[in-house]
């Protein structure tokens, strides 16, 4: 614990957040498009630099963001005084150096690089879907991908879920794990915990009346008494998919 303290940083930088305004669940036309969102704690969004072309220096520390679950560092540029935000990846703490667009051979941990430059097997995150555009994929918290092969356009990556794809050769990503893959353990504490993360409670439909819900009504407890379905009465789970199979009427003389 003397650690942590030491390495995370309590209060945001000041000249990278920015107002969020929270939609709560609700189109432009101000109706509920999803539902049980709302009422949590107002939040500050953080710039983050997602194409990792300019941002190196020094890791000053790590810090908490609200609006994800992996942690952020903050890494202060000598050169030009500025402080940015990264993606924290495992393993990274106070003192260490980033390089964006590095071209150095290696598995620097933090360092951005085209993947022209890194090994066959290098284990990345934060990658971008095309070269020059921000990172879309592997930010949560534990994800990452490997580097399984190389030709001369395309790079060959297995993602977190398992599935293999094809990216261009000069697209930027990130070396390391994602920080704060434990996030998913995490258990609340009580109901009002919920409600601070902008969670409104959700009301089964077999605890309403039959006017209120197709699954409300019944003598006692009832568990529905026909497949899940929406207020409106459409299938939760989509369509049946199961086909089936007409029998041939045999050819019986009598």
């Amino acid at each position: 614990m003397k650690q942590e303290k030491q390495i995370f940083i309590s209060k945001p930088l000041k000249s990278q957040t920015k107002f969020w305004n929270s939609s709560t669940g609700r189109n432009h036309k101000g109706r509920i498009t999803a539902w049980h969102r709302g009422g949590r704690h107002a939040r500050l969004y953080r710039t983050i630099d997602f194409k990792r072309k300019d941002t190196q220096g020094i890791v000053i520390g790590l810090e908490y963001d609200p609006n994800r679950s992996a942690f952020l560092a903050r890494v202060f540029n000598p050169d030009t005084k500025k402080q940015n935000y990264i993606i924290a990846p495992t393993k990274l703490k106070r003192g260490d150096i980033i390089r964006s667009n590095s071209t150095r051979n290696g598995l620097q941990n933090g360092h951005s690089k085209k993947l022209q430059h890194m090994m066959t097997g290098s284990i990345i995150h934060n990658l971008s879907l095309a070269p020059g555009k921000d990172a879309k994929i592997l930010r949560a918290p534990g994800a990452y991908g490997i580097i399984l092969r190389r030709t001369k356009n395309l790079a060959k990556v297995r993602l977190k879920s398992g599935q293999y794809r094809w990216f261009h050769i000069k697209t930027i990503a990130t070396t390391g794990i994602v920080s704060n893959s434990e996030s998913r353990f995490k258990k609340l504490k009580k109901a009002g915990q919920s409600r601070w993360l902008g969670r409104r409670p959700t009301v089964r439909g077999v605890a309403m009346n039959p006017i209120d819900h197709p699954h409300g009504g019944g003598e006692g407890k009832t568990s529905g008494g026909r497949p899940s379905v929406t207020p409106w009465g459409k299938p939760t789970k989509g369509q049946s998919t199961r086909r089936y199979r007409v029998q041939p009427k045999p050819n019986v003389k009598i």
